[in-house]
């Protein structure tokens, strides 16, 4: 008898085990759309559902969690891990339960263009949110919703914290794609005109370059001009590899935050421009901006 019994419970312990581990994966939807009437285009997202998002009736606070220049909505999941991170900080209780939601923008630098064609943050602001909100289980309150991003999406994700304060409590850039004006306008022609031409005047050179559309959308310009107490009211998370190329953009971030005393976390850690250094970040800096969602 007990050694018939014994290979029975060994089997219903394998497949407690294996259920236990299903229930604490998060659900991921990798391909949905958004369809509005400022873009002339649908814009495809991909989001993760914490694990008992099925099993509950609970909602949920919110990550938007932006990509990088050359990747898509599906980036952060598959050289990111994002689900397989999410899930065992989740579990841990390093991060609360949260909705991460990744949209593609294309290479908008999520940002209206400046001739008007392209109007992401308008989209993004107007009609991306408040779908997303209405179609998942999501607490659609301020003080419950963040943005992240790396380098494109570390612009995007510092530059919406900066631009509507009024709909984000906290936010995240893994090397961010920070500029100052000289980098920008002593840039070479080609990679200005591939990278940037389309955001900020596709025939300028030099200092025409960092006319009055660049500087309303430059993080260091919106930083030393912007009243400090509307600066405030975003917690910022800033993160990049002493190796990378936008080190000193980010530095220089980080030194314009301190000399008008705005609170924020600084990182500079052993890594360049990668999925490593990206992957190692993302967790830390959920985790600031779940602290967030705590107060």
């Amino acid at each position: 008898m007990k050694n018939t019994l014994r290979p029975l419970l060994a089997g219903c312990f394998a497949l407690l085990s294996v259920a236990v581990l299903a229930q604490s994966k998060g659900k991921v939807i990798e391909e949905a759309v958004v369809k509005g009437k400022i873009l002339s285009h649908p814009v495809r997202y991909t989001v993760y559902l914490p694990a008992d998002y099925n099993s509950s009736e609970r909602t949920y606070p919110v990550v938007y969690l932006l990509h990088g220049l050359s990747d898509d909505n599906t980036g952060w999941l598959q050289y990111g891990e994002i689900n397989r991170l999410a899930d065992k900080a989740i579990e841990d209780g390093t991060i609360p339960p949260m909705i991460i939601v990744m949209p593609d923008a294309d290479s908008t630098f999520y940002i209206n263009s400046y001739d008007g064609k392209e109007k992401f943050e308008d989209f993004f602001v107007k009609e991306f949110i408040p779908t997303i909100e209405k179609t998942y289980r999501i607490k659609a309150e301020r003080r419950y919703r963040g943005v992240a991003g790396l380098s494109m999406g570390g612009y995007g994700a510092l530059v919406y914290g900066l631009k509507h304060p009024e709909l984000f409590s906290a936010t995240a850039g893994l090397s961010a794609a920070v500029f100052e004006d000289a980098s920008i306008s002593g840039m070479p022609d080609n990679f200005y005109q591939g990278v940037f031409g389309p955001i900020f005047g596709r025939d300028a050179k030099g200092e025409a370059r960092v006319g009055e559309h660049f500087q309303q959308n430059s993080i260091l310009k919106i930083v030393n001009t912007k009243p400090v107490e509307e600066l405030k009211k975003v917690r910022y998370w800033i993160d990049c590899g002493d190796d990378d190329f936008l080190t000193k953009g980010n530095a220089i971030l980080h030194m314009a935050l301190t000399d008008r005393q705005v609170p924020h976390e600084f990182r500079m850690r052993d890594g360049a421009h990668t999925w490593d250094y990206w992957r190692t970040g993302i967790i830390p800096a959920l985790q600031f901006i779940g602290q967030s969602f705590h107060q």
